[in-house]
């Protein structure tokens, strides 16, 4: 399964039936389709190219490839809570958007980074404002309201609570954790809320404080050349920054509770970015490895996802880190990292874990299988 969902966010996955639920635009990497593979949360991307197809049956839809089915697929049926709308007549939809069981919301629909020479080059953060598919800003009151329907309506587990870069000293912290509050005391659901490294970490207590239950603080890449060109701003904050901020969180919201996103297909340095990634893990951070998967709009739209031979031997790297750390999707409680749908690495780390394996898949007493564990070249970008 784990080789199938890699396969598939490689290549992505050409629709020949409907899919009534999937992103478009947003703040990060994640245009994609969202469905359940066997029981598995997948965000895939739609792909013409694809050699894997999705298709209608009588009682669901399934993966096929060369004609052959490989996957039963479940859950893309479109969320009830959708239809609603508030009191002043704005869609739930427009509101926070629900990532299969997981709802999700940039707060603030504005970056200090877009629109100039800083803009990440993953992102449409100001596409979908632009296209009429949300709004501005979100108040606390209304996310709380609709996080309350999608959870009564449609299942949602958790809320993932994020917002564009902002100058204050915060750096929009504050705002986000006020709406991961108001989500959490109404609707009850674990939140995640995600910012950059605020000007001071006396920022980071006060987020504490007001009872959310972990943070996404995002790097994007390990390789200061690729963050250099991809997301300058990030990069001028500094990798020790980052770090620094990190280090910090963990010792208030505990080990696995802070998570970063690392993206794979930029033309990084593999080798750095696992080194780092062990570093990420050793303080109790959560490094969320994803591959690329550009904005339609972005300035990276037409760069092309890595290929699985790219990506697995990293996962299965990071995955033994992590397992030997203790950390896993459930130590997450929410956010990305709790979700997973956008990456393997869960599925790569327990089926390393699985009974009567070894080192990562091996039987136990077996030789390592050191081609699996080779890291591949550097992707071109």
């Amino acid at each position: 399964m784990a080789e199938l969902i890699m396969d598939l966010q490689s290549v992505g996955l050409r629709i020949e039936t409907q899919l009534e639920t999937g992103r478009t635009g947003g703040a990060g990497p994640s245009d994609s389709g969202f469905l359940w593979v066997e029981g598995v949360p997948v965000t895939v991307p739609p792909s013409e190219s694809s050699p894997y197809s999705l298709r209608a049956e009588d009682e669901g839809q399934g993966i096929y490839r060369a004609g052959v089915k490989v996957a039963n697929v479940s859950g893309t049926r479109r969320p009830r809570f959708y239809d609603l709308k508030t009191a002043d007549g704005i869609p739930y939809e427009q509101i926070a958007l629900l990532h299969l069981d997981s709802l999700a919301s940039t707060v603030v629909q504005a970056c200090n980074y877009w629109g100039n020479s800083d803009q990440c080059g993953f992102c449409g953060i100001g596409l979908s404002l632009k296209a009429g598919r949300t709004i501005a800003k979100k108040s606390p009151e209304i996310l709380a309201e609709v996080a309350l329907a999608a959870k009564e309506l449609d299942g949602a587990v958790d809320a993932t609570l994020t917002t564009g870069s902002s100058v204050a000293p915060d750096r929009g912290a504050l705002y986000v954790a006020k709406c991961g509050q108001a989500v959490k005391e109404h609707a009850g659901l674990p939140v995640e809320v995600q910012f950059e490294p605020p000007r001071d970490l006396k920022y980071i207590d006060q987020v504490h404080d007001m009872g959310v239950d972990a943070l996404g603080i995002h790097i994007e890449s390990f390789d200061p050349k690729v963050l250099a060109k991809v997301a300058p701003g990030k990069f001028r904050t500094g990798m020790d920054t980052y770090f620094r901020t990190w280090e910090y969180a963990v010792n208030l919201f505990g080990e696995g509770r802070v998570s970063t996103y690392v993206i794979l297909g930029l033309g990084e340095d593999p080798d750095l970015t696992v080194e780092m990634c062990r570093r990420a893990v050793d303080i109790g951070v959560y490094p969320f490895v994803v591959p690329l998967r550009p904005v339609a709009g972005s300035l990276l739209e037409d760069l092309p996802a890595p290929s699985r031979e790219y990506t697995e031997p990293i996962y299965r790297k990071v995955a033994g880190f992590l397992e030997a750390k203790g950390l896993g999707a459930d130590t997450a409680v929410a956010g990305c990292a709790r979700c997973q749908a956008c990456s393997s690495l869960n599925l790569v780390q327990q089926a390393g874990n699985a009974p009567g394996c070894g080192s990562f898949g091996a039987p136990a007493g077996a030789p390592k299988a050191a081609p699996l564990l080779q890291i591949g070249k550097r992707p071109d970008a």
